[in-house]
């Protein structure tokens, strides 16, 4: 049972985060290209969002293959069988835990080291893109944006980088604002800077008060584009980027440092290990859940329901306790809650599906003793 759960999980772990993973890359494709960059940036920048991507998908896989492959034994009677011949719900539950805890170590991989490693990563290269000048400025027949106030054309750009038709527009001092186009123009690294020089071209100023336009033939003019770009340093004190030891060590140097609060600190480092748990908690309510009422030819339809609902009951109330952590982080414990009612909710499911007919006796006297009444 245990492989089928497992070749089940890589089935539906590989769909879910394709369809998830291509939706992000196609928006970031789109980006990217708009600002000039090639094809292997793209690729790096989507392969640094993968880690982010499995980690929302692993538990939702982990809970469709144990649904799956208990509904399938089920319908094929083989779970019948197997009961028959003395094997308990508990002892059936086996797998899926043992299923669970490889979830659970995958996912514990995923949220303490691989995304907040990713999660900088992607950041560190962000911050270089946006100081990439010639990524920006080398795209052929678009009005570009390289800073507020600028607004730069390039007609066309030769094999060798030499750029036609330029026109530059500077306008962030409003009483002179200058304009220059050029017939040719080429980008040239000079003291750490690079320069736009432009070849046989026309500068006009516009001058106030008066609008008196003033224009002047150039053979050759330099033109400083390194000074659009910002120089500020990047920020990577962020809690999601910080690894686990530190966010448990030094939750309150972490919270001066990042200028968060300290439920901020507690809800990221906690919520890691409550994501983790999820993969565990979701194989045990799903193959529990489909164990209750036993085999019927209509299939297991109800259970599957019932393991659905239990998951999203789940879910509401991991997100009805963060907002209590986020405002006092001393509350931190009751994040477990969720992880704690699934498991709760799981050997409740087994404890009936152990004895049915203590169910049954229950509901059968609760309605002879209503149609007393």
């Amino acid at each position: 049972m245990l492989s089928q759960f497992m070749v089940l999980f890589g089935f539906f772990a590989l769909v879910l985060v394709s369809i998830v993973w291509i939706n992000k890359a196609v928006r970031m494709f789109d980006r990217l290209i708009a600002d000039g960059q090639s094809a292997w940036v793209f690729l790096e920048f989507t392969a640094l969002t993968l880690p982010g991507v499995i980690g929302v998908v692993l538990p939702i896989a982990a809970f469709a293959a144990v649904v799956y492959v208990v509904n399938r034994m089920s319908t094929e009677s083989e779970l019948t069988v197997v009961q028959a011949t003395g094997y308990s719900p508990l002892r059936l539950l086996r797998p899926a835990i043992i299923f669970g805890l490889i979830i659970t170590v995958m996912m514990s991989l995923l949220s303490h080291f691989l995304i907040p490693t990713s999660l900088t990563q992607l950041r560190l290269r962000q911050h270089e893109v946006s100081r990439n000048i010639s990524a920006k400025l080398l795209s052929e027949g678009e009005f570009l944006h390289p800073a507020p106030g600028v607004t730069l054309y390039v007609r066309d750009v030769t094999p060798q980088g030499e750029l036609k038709d330029v026109f530059l527009s500077d306008r962030r001092s409003p009483e002179t604002p200058v304009t220059y186009t050029s017939a040719h123009a080429y980008l040239v690294v000079e003291s750490g800077g690079i320069k736009l020089v432009m070849v046989d071209g026309l500068a006009q100023i516009l001058r106030q008060p008066g609008n008196r336009l003033f224009t002047t033939h150039f053979d050759d003019f330099s033109y400083d584009v390194s000074a659009l770009i910002s120089r500020s340093a990047i920020n990577l004190n962020r809690v999601s980027y910080i690894m686990t030891p530190e966010l448990l060590t030094h939750p309150h140097a972490v919270a001066e440092r990042t200028k968060s609060t300290y439920g901020i600190v507690m809800s990221e480092v906690h919520g890691r290990f409550t994501r983790a748990l999820l993969g565990l908690i979701g194989a045990m309510m799903g193959f529990a859940a489909l164990l209750v009422g036993g085999y019927s030819r209509f299939g297991v339809w109800r259970q599957i329901l019932l393991a659905f609902a239990l998951l999203v009951l789940v879910k509401v109330v991991e997100g009805m306790v963060v907002g209590p952590v986020l405002a006092n982080g001393a509350l931190w414990p009751i994040l477990y809650m969720p992880t704690l009612l699934g498991a709760l909710a799981s050997l409740l499911l087994i404890f009936v599906a152990s004895r049915p007919g203590l169910f049954w006796r229950f509901f059968a006297r609760w309605a002879r003793a209503e149609v007393a009444a």
